[in-house]
């Protein structure tokens, strides 16, 4: 005898109701929504009653600059490092990967020397690299020539504000901050509507959910195109290790060590910032997020199922990346994929518009309350960011697109093992890691 009758599969009608609540999975997200929005006051509150304050210690920062193919552009980036107001030591030290092949790129990078000589507290050590090992052997190459105390890892294609070194070295003065996660724009956002699009992504994702997440000491990582650490850290966890995606490695590593130490953080400041460029073309981005969104499922059911545990990461932590990394960036984009896919089987074409109308209207009034916060809170450059005005109504649309394109990139590193080809090494790098 049961309790319940068995569910009839055949019967169309009552699956097809059962499949009509699906799109209330994507409302599972708004714990995730709800600790980013109460961060963001707790942020505004703090800032209005305790401002920063600017330590007397000027550490020596070292400034690694992972370079492949940037050629003349990597100029910009030891000039915006140079000219910084901070009084200390800057160290910077451009990782040439390839040098033999990118010969413009280590001509332009050796060019900037006499000028960085001339000017107090600053230089600058080119360290080619004449055979290709890929972005992680530039990283480890850098740290072992760096001197500084903080030491940073940027991209060679990504500029900064004058003050970036100033307001991130403000942070180690706590001894429990072991990283700091710089925010960033792109700088090439009027360059296309796809480029526009990821402006408002980054305005959303990373100045805004960032500054939330900080506030609970939660960051979900940190970007390996401009992160700050403290250098016994990266000395602890021996540095960056080999295969893709390792920023988001690197953060799960460190945050192995929070469940031992409570009081460690990784903190992220809005006003630490740095300036990218983007793929402005539709293949390009979707290229690029190919390879993203396949590390994700790569870092953490491949390399860092294990780290999933309360014991290593704290229970905060374990918390915000159960929901905010796992579920968030790989269960739901599966689950949008199949919902969609059944949508378009089994429901009539109104139906499916009206069932996808509430999931364009849910993103739709999360976009505009976190435009809104980023605008009256955060942004330190309004007439830039209010252009992004008119991509509100279709930027639900480019998110649902970039979910279900993200499933596919799983799907593809299931399949394939996709982070294998991976542009950021070589292939015989790659395959020579353990997962």
């Amino acid at each position: 005898m049961t309790l319940w009758p068995p569910l009839n599969l055949q019967d169309s009608r009552a699956f097809v109701e059962l499949l009509r609540f699906v799109p209330w999975v994507v409302f599972l997200e708004l714990p995730y929504y709800l600790l980013v929005a109460l961060g963001l006051i707790r942020y505004v509150m703090h800032k209005v009653h305790v401002p920063h304050k600017m330590p007397t210690g000027r550490p020596k920062v070292s400034c690694v600059i992972t370079c492949y193919s940037e050629g003349e552009d990597v100029k910009k980036t030891i000039k915006s490092l140079a000219f910084q107001l901070y009084d200390g030591e800057i160290e910077i030290i451009p990782v040439i990967d390839g040098a033999v092949r990118n010969r413009d790129t280590y001509r332009a990078a050796l060019e900037m020397e006499e000028m960085v000589k001339s000017l107090p507290g600053r230089t600058l050590r080119v360290l080619p690299k004449w055979q290709r090992g890929g972005r992680v052997s530039s990283l480890n190459a850098g740290l072992n020539a760096a001197e500084g105390a903080v030491v940073m890892a940027l991209d060679g294609d990504t500029s900064f504000d004058n003050d970036m070194v100033l307001k991130a070295v403000r942070h180690f003065a706590d001894p429990n901050v072991a990283a700091l996660a710089g925010c960033l724009r792109v700088r090439n956002w009027r360059a296309s509507p796809v480029a526009a699009l990821q402006g408002l992504e980054y305005l959303l994702s990373i100045l805004t959910a960032k500054t939330g997440l900080s506030q609970f000491n939660t960051v979900n990582n940190i970007s390996g195109a401009f992160g700050v650490f403290r250098r016994e850290i990266l000395e602890l966890v021996l540095g960056w290790d080999s295969g893709s995606a390792e920023d988001l490695d690197l953060t799960m590593r460190i945050k192995n060590y929070f469940g031992r130490n409570p009081g460690m953080r990784i903190v992220f400041d809005p006003e630490v910032m740095g300036h990218t460029d983007v793929p402005d073309t539709l293949r390009g981005f979707l290229k690029q997020r190919l390879r993203w969104d396949g590390d994700l499922f790569y870092i953490y059911v491949r390399k860092h199922l294990k780290s999933f545990s309360p014991s290593l990461m704290g229970w905060r932590n374990f918390l915000v990346t159960l929901v905010g990394g796992f579920y968030f960036q790989i269960i739901t984009p599966l689950m949008l994929l199949v919902y969609t896919c059944f949508s378009f089987l089994t429901l009539s074409l109104g139906k499916v518009l009206y069932v996808f109308l509430w999931i364009y209207l849910f993103y739709l009034g999360v976009t505009v309350f976190f435009y809104l916060a980023a605008m009256l809170c955060l942004t330190e450059r309004p007439r830039d960011d209010i252009r992004f005005l008119p991509l509100i109504p279709i930027f639900p649309a480019f998110t649902f697109m970039c979910r279900l394109w993200s499933a596919f990139a799983i799907l593809w590193e299931i399949a394939a093992q996709g982070h294998r080809d991976s542009s950021m090494a070589p292939w015989w790098v790659l395959r020579r890691g353990k997962f």
